[in-house]
């Protein structure tokens, strides 16, 4: 969440890029904020002085039962309770201030880095780079989900029988192939000096709140019933949970760490012709690595995980494209992002396949997630993240741009771990 300081130490800043967002009253909720902030302090000001008065007037009560004034020590027991049950009343105040400030700030979306620009549609996004050749393809190319059942290789029929549409079966190479997939991007990480976590899959409700997950505007999240626990959307949120309520040391910055996991999400109202196949699911495999930087190293780090994710793609022999999103795009949480899209050419569409995004001290203010300067002060961290990679997209981009008349070229990056060269009947 947005920190208070901020809010209210760059006021104009915070309006002019929560517009970026196209958050037309960010002026007026802003401004709430800071309001409920000043009835907080006050209230806690006045509440630490009753019951400052307070505890004066009980040490007194014993030297004046000492010194034989009983009715004066009467007085003092009866306005020391007196005192404490307004200090009762202040202190429900000051909860419910607390808890008001705490709403506000979780419905308020982080600012928008200097560097997003202005947009309200994916179509407004900023391209910064483009890499690869298109494939060519014979003129009867197919799309992945037609691919699929040529070569038996994934079954969505079984998959809805066993559980419902959104969630597939892999089988025998369309297995391996994903295994592999997850190994290779894994492998990568590691190399690239990232410490693999392999965490639950199950959230309880104060990670998802620490992350900026909850509250689930989007109706993205599958919640556990008579529980508080949360399947994952992305490998996120319990890795950077890791750190929650953590003083770290500057020399143990950064932390890059990097995560194989299943996903989870609803995917609410996204459902037609543009998201068949591999497109969009409900369960997804994904490698996710994140980082906890210090701020004035965190963009730099920002470039760095992009330029992995790029490897990835050109190892894979994807043809992509990076792109700058701009503010009415840009997720909740995210202060910067930048997407990459793979060219399907079975569909001959961009798939999304990677969001790395910086997301400065929103999520480290919730998780309160903190590092200890050379000055022995402590300062908030920044938290970034991305995908390296999304599997199913990147599977089904694979399958279509190396299709051949009698089957299924595999890249040779892959070959060592699937074990084969050629998907075919």
């Amino acid at each position: 969440m947005l920190e208070i300081a901020i809010i209210r130490d760059h006021f104009d800043q915070a309006v002019s890029g929560l517009a970026k967002r196209n958050i037309k009253d960010a002026g007026h909720l802003l401004s709430e904020v800071l309001d409920l902030d000043k009835k907080r302090r006050e209230t806690k000001t006045s509440l630490d002085s009753l019951l400052a008065e307070a505890n004066a007037k009980s040490k007194e009560i014993g030297r004046l039962i000492q010194a034989g004034e009983k009715e004066q020590a009467k007085q003092f027991k009866q306005e020391t309770s007196d005192l404490k049950n307004q200090a009762k009343d202040l202190q429900d105040q000051f909860n419910l201030l607390v808890n008001k400030q705490q709403e506000a700030l979780y419905n308020l979306p982080n600012i928008p880095n200097r560097k997003v620009p202005m947009g309200n549609l994916a179509s407004e996004n900023e391209l910064v780079e483009e890499w690869g050749d298109f494939p060519t393809l014979d003129e009867n190319a197919l799309p992945h989900w037609n691919l699929i059942n040529t070569y038996d290789i994934i079954d969505f029929d079984l998959g809805n029988k066993l559980t419902g549409a959104g969630f597939p079966v892999y089988k025998g190479k369309g297995a391996k192939l994903v295994r592999a997939l997850v190994n290779f991007c894994l492998d990568q990480a590691e190399a690239a000096g990232y410490l693999e976590i392999q965490p639950p899959i199950v959230v309880n409700e104060t990670s998802g709140l620490a992350t900026g997950q909850l509250p689930d505007k989007e109706g993205q999240m599958y919640a556990i019933s008579d529980s508080n626990y949360y399947l994952i959307p992305t490998a996120e949120v319990p890795i950077t949970n890791i750190y929650r309520d953590t003083i770290l040391d500057v020399e143990d910055l950064p932390v890059k760490n990097v995560g194989y996991t299943p996903c989870f999400r609803r995917e609410a109202g996204s459902w037609g012709a543009d998201v068949r196949g591999l497109n969009r699911l409900h369960q997804f495999d994904k490698v996710e690595i994140v980082q906890i930087n210090h701020p004035e190293h965190s963009y730099h780090a920002l470039d760095e995980m992009c330029k992995h994710v790029a490897s990835l793609l050109q190892q894979l022999e994807l043809p992509y494209r990076k792109l700058n999103l701009c503010g009415g795009d840009l997720g909740f949480t995210s202060a910067q992002t930048f997407d990459f899209e793979v060219y399907a050419a079975g569909q001959d569409k961009w798939l999304e396949v990677s969001s790395v995004s910086n997301f400065e001290t929103y999520q480290t203010n919730r998780l309160k997630l903190r590092c200890k300067g050379l000055d022995k002060k402590n300062f908030l961290l920044h938290t970034l993240n991305g995908s390296a990679l999304a599997i199913p997209r990147i599977l089904a981009a694979i399958l279509e741009n190396n299709q051949f008349l009698h089957g299924i070229r595999i890249p040779e990056v892959l070959v060592p771990y699937t074990g084969f060269d050629t998907v075919s009947k």
